[in-house]
């Protein structure tokens, strides 16, 4: 894996949005996985048969748009008990997006998630940005390890990267896209088995 891939954030990256969440503060056996981009047919329903399989609970940030194209499978997500955040309607990147459009985004995919979770593409926040949905009450979500899933790297070193990285309270960042088939189908179950044998359990995020 590239040397500029970092699994983990840099502490200076996290004093950026410093009440955003990165991971949750517990000594318990506890992980929270996490999907983004979504929901996507074909993968998303796989994702959702592989955690069954360990009684596992993850948290899906839905883009809105594809929520509209994929009502059956959003409507399953959350029948299964997982929870599900705010990924805007359209993946946008906040770096490129004026302050106005992005909150109108924010705001037209709350509308179908009807709930405060809230990760941004790219983990992209201007200042602005981050202000004003902290003060709109949302909760922003970013993360502990990331699997770099979606990008052209080795299925094996994605998996090694997430197990070596990942402990109590992680937030790991796994992507239910086209990009990141091939690594999350080979990366995820190894990686629910291997923390399910070390007797930790897989839970959703809540508000």
């Amino acid at each position: 894996m590239k040397n500029l891939f970092l699994i983990q954030p840099a502490p200076l990256l996290r004093k950026l949005y410093p009440k955003a969440v990165w991971k949750i503060d517990t000594s318990e056996k506890i992980i929270y996985l996490t999907f983004d981009d979504g929901p996507i047919p074909g993968l998303t329903e796989w994702i959702l048969e592989e955690l069954k399989k360990y009684n596992a609970k993850a948290t899906f940030f839905c883009v809105g748009d594809n929520i509209l194209k994929n009502p059956s499978i959003f409507k399953r997500i959350k029948e299964e008990k997982h929870a599900v955040g705010n990924h805007t309607m359209h993946h946008l990147k906040g770096f490129k997006t004026n302050l106005k459009a992005y909150l109108e985004e924010v705001e037209d995919c709350n509308h179908l998630i009807s709930n405060k979770l809230f990760r941004p593409p790219y983990g992209q926040l201007t200042p602005f940005q981050y202000r004003d949905l902290h003060g709109k009450g949302y909760k922003i979500i970013l993360w502990d390890v990331i699997s770099y899933d979606y990008e052209k790297i080795n299925p094996e070193i994605c998996l090694k990267n997430v197990i070596k990285n990942t402990k109590e309270g992680s937030i790991v960042l796994f992507h239910d896209n086209i990009k990141a088939e091939k690594n999350l189908r080979y990366t995820l179950p190894l990686f629910l088995k291997h923390f399910a044998n070390l007797h930790f359990q897989f839970k959703a995020l809540e508000l």
